[in-house]
């Protein structure tokens, strides 16, 4: 579903320049940075930089690990 919102003009250039910079669209820049947000909000003991890596890491294809037997 898209719909469409208003931002400030400063913060519209800002995730331009992001987006670019990160190979996402706008949308998706402006989506990113409210799903980072959000999470910061709900767990606000975290460092930023922490919700962060760890929205990145659960974005990342990955295979199970496997314990070696003993």
């Amino acid at each position: 579903m898209s719909i469409s919102i208003r931002i400030d003009d400063a913060l519209y250039e800002t995730a331009k320049s992001r987006a670019r910079a990160e190979m996402r669209s706008i949308p998706q820049q402006v989506g990113y940075w409210a799903k980072i947000g959000r999470a910061a909000l709900d767990n606000p003991d975290l460092p930023i930089e922490f919700v962060r890596d760890t929205l990145l890491a659960m974005e990342e294809d990955s295979e199970p690990f496997e314990l070696p037997k003993q």
